[in-house]
C-alpha cells in the first residue's frame, strides 16, 4: 500500500470545497423545484433533491430509513475507493488523479445526504422536452473522475515503444 501523496487529498479537498460552496449558493437562492433559464431551450438551474443514488435511481424508493442506507452504501463505496487507490502504483497518475475526483465528489454528495437527507442538483440541460438527469459539481467531478481513469485504461498518456521486426 502507498500513502496518498498531498497532491491528490488536495484535489480531493478542491472538489469538495468547491461543491460545498456552490450548493450553499444555490439553496437559499432557489425553492425545490423553482428554475432560473440561463440559456433558454438549453440549460437552467433547477432545485432538485436526490434521496435516491445515481440519476435519481431509487428515488421513488419510499424504505424506513432510507437516507441512512443510501449513506452507509456511500460510505462503504468509498471506503472500497479509499482501499483501491492505497494498492495503486505510482506510475498510474492519471488513475490517482480520476480517484481524486471521485473520492471528493463522493464525498460532497455524501456531506449533503448526512445533514441534508438528500443530495441537491441544480444543473438542468435539456433540449425540447427532453431534459438530462439533474447533476451538481460533485456529479460531474465523478464523471470526470472515471472518464480520467478510462483513459489511463486504455492507455493514454503512456509511451509505446514500437517494435520494428
Amino acid at each position: 500500500m502507498t500513502r496518498p501523496r498531498p497532491t491528490y487529498i488536495l484535489i480531493a479537498l478542491g472538489v469538495i470545497l468547491l461543491d460545498q460552496v456552490v450548493k450553499a449558493a444555490v439553496r437559499p437562492r432557489l425553492n425545490l423545484f423553482d428554475s432560473i433559464d440561463i440559456i433558454p431551450g438549453f440549460f437552467s438551474l433547477t432545485r432538485v433533491h436526490n434521496t435516491g443514488a445515481a440519476f435519481g435511481l431509487l428515488n421513488a424508493l419510499d424504505i424506513p430509513f432510507k437516507s441512512a442506507v443510501m449513506a452507509l452504501v456511500q460510505t462503504t463505496a468509498l471506503v472500497g475507493l479509499a482501499i483501491y487507490a492505497a494498492t495503486l502504483a505510482p506510475g498510474q497518475r492519471l488513475t490517482r488523479v480520476g480517484l481524486s475526483f471521485v473520492i471528493g465528489g463522493a464525498l460532497g454528495n455524501l456531506i449533503d445526504r448526512v445533514y441534508a437527507g438528500y443530495v441537491l442538483d441544480f444543473f438542468d440541460f435539456y433540449w425540447r422536452g427532453w431534459h438530462f438527469w439533474a447533476f451538481n459539481i460533485a456529479d460531474a467531478s465523478i464523471t470526470i473522475g472515471v472518464a480520467l481513469m478510462t483513459l489511463d485504461v486504455l492507455g493514454a498518456g503512456r509511451s509505446r515503444v514500437s517494435r520494428t521486426l
